[in-house]
């Protein structure tokens, strides 16, 4: 690997610690500080954030990919995105504000009790144990494509691991470098340090995003007007697929109406996301920021797909010669061809600039968001709030450190025992647990006859139902969150019927919406 690389890599590397290490002296002696930051950040940096934390380094390579083997139809998920934020805005956000919230599991507590409001935190915090350990392998194997690509690489993988592929030993240390650092700021810096580090990484995955962009156009010759001559030529830019096929994915429909559901899920019910809100001053605030990064991730997106279509073009009419070089089993890995091209066709330090971008994408932080939803929904329930604010920021960075250790051991399982494939398979289950947990706020808010009984038969049904939806059936995984919440809802609704209720709790109940 370039010395310049490498430089400009590492650099970024301890310039994201020390970055986030930084906000430490900015923290109170407060749990609440560390976790939702005293409300004082700006609507514009929660954007960034919520931005920054749907994206990942699999979004900067596979999307392009995507365009290059395909055309535009992914817009037309981003589009059900959009819809999905809008019920976000208008269904949950006023909700984030009533009463002092740490976790969104807490509205649950309030309506259905404890056994619910546990249930939901624990789901959570198992899917995103998995999902984040199985992204930073995901974000292993691609930092691993583009480094064993350049000069060198493999040679100086051997020497470190000699009895280890090079492949794996980059894995692996892509794994533990992403992890430790992703430790070390989210411990120091609480959510201010998240946020703050979203916005950096946006930034610079744009930029990274842009300056390749920008020369890769520059090696087309007859520039934007042969790469929408030729891109429209071959169907690039098709984006409508009204198909109704519900084992088929990107299609109008479940672009339309998963998207929505599933940005509904993600973004009003889980806790990764609504923190962010709830580091705002204000529901204008929140819904200002949500509604402004739909508009965003479209941009983003779209810009994506574009490089996508110019990798074509530059591969097609120029370069048609070095196919082979993101060719597996005679076939093209879509998610090799944009780090191909950033190790073949870069100049040297813009290829450490883009391979910190791709680095950025994956750094975005869950630690803290299990940090408080273990403690609020589980230790200081159960030390009945009586401990000093001393203990429990103590306790917070603590459990900020744990889940990160779980989540670097995760990683380090996933490289030495699951290939690709399986992982992919893996991280399929966080979109139907999302479903269960959208039906239960679902639930609890256009309900008031449902009580826990009922709503914890519904999640049972509901995760059941999803199993077998995923492992039974060919349905599209874009409809598994519109599945698992109208399965969960409607069982968890005619169970209230015949469930035992406790005595007077059907008369006096009120949805979480009141």
């Amino acid at each position: 690997m370039r010395t310049l690389d490498i430089i400009i890599l590492f650099a970024y590397l301890i310039g994201t610690v020390l970055f986030g290490s930084w906000f430490s002296r900015r923290q109170r002696r407060e749990m609440k500080d560390y976790f939702v930051s005293g409300t004082r950040v700006p609507w514009w940096a929660i954007m960034a954030s919520v931005v920054s934390t749907e994206t990942s380094s699999l979004t900067f390579v596979s999307v392009p990919g995507f365009a290059f083997t395909s055309n535009f139809t992914f817009l037309q998920l981003v589009i059900g995105y959009l819809f999905g934020r809008l019920a976000v805005t208008l269904i949950f956000v006023p909700l984030y504000f009533r009463g002092e919230l740490l976790t969104v599991y807490q509205l649950l507590g309030q309506r259905f009790g404890s056994s619910v409001r546990r249930l939901a935190s624990t789901l959570f915090l198992i899917t995103r144990s998995i999902a984040d350990g199985f992204r930073l392998y995901l974000t292993g194997i691609v930092l691993a494509a583009v480094i064993l690509a350049l000069p060198g690489s493999e040679a100086t993988a051997r020497a470190w691991f000699p009895s280890l592929d090079p492949t794996l030993t980059i894995i692996i240390f892509s794994v533990l470098v992403m992890g430790v650092a992703t430790i070390v700021f989210s411990y120091f810096g609480g959510i201010d340090a998240v946020i703050w580090t979203d916005v950096t990484q946006l930034g610079i995955y744009l930029i990274g995003a842009f300056v390749a962009a920008f020369i890769l156009l520059g090696k087309i010759s007859g520039g934007w007007d042969e790469v929408i001559a030729v891109g429209s030529a071959a169907g690039k830019f098709k984006l409508w697929d009204f198909t109704w096929d519900i084992t088929r994915s990107y299609t109008f429909w479940s672009g339309l109406i998963g998207g929505a559901f599933l940005t509904t899920a993600t973004h009003g019910t889980d806790q990764l996301m609504v923190q962010r809100y709830l580091c705002g001053d204000s529901p204008k605030e929140a819904r200002k920021a949500l509604l402004v990064s739909g508009v965003v991730v479209l941009a983003q997106f779209a810009l994506f797909l574009f490089i996508g279509v110019m990798l074509y073009v530059f591969y097609t009419n120029y370069a048609s010669a070095e196919t082979a070089g993101f060719l597996v089993d005679g076939r093209v890995r879509a998610d090799r061809i944009f780090p191909h091209f950033i190790v073949n066709h870069l100049p040297t330090g813009v290829v450490g600039l883009v391979i910190a971008a791709i680095a950025a994408a994956a750094f975005t932080s869950s630690l803290n968001s299990q940090a408080a939803t273990t403690m609020a929904d589980f230790y200081v329930p159960m030390t009945d709030g009586k401990k000093s604010d001393a203990h429990y920021l103590k306790a917070s960075k603590l459990l900020t450190a744990l889940w990160g250790v779980v989540q670097i051991t995760t990683g380090m399982i996933a490289a030495f025992y699951l290939s690709r494939s399986m992982v992919d398979q893996v991280l399929d289950i966080q979109s139907f647990t999302n479903g269960v947990i959208l039906g239960i706020f679902f639930l609890g808010t256009f309900t008031k006859r449902v009580q826990s009984p009922a709503a914890i038969i519904g999640i049972i049904v509901g995760a059941a139902v999803m199993l077998y939806v995923k492992f039974r059936t060919p349905i599209s995984w874009q409809w598994y969150v519109v599945i698992g919440s109208m399965t969960t809802f409607l069982v968890g609704y005619l169970a209230s019927f015949f469930s035992k209720q406790r005595v007077g709790a059907a008369s006096t109940s009120t949805a979480i919406s009141e």
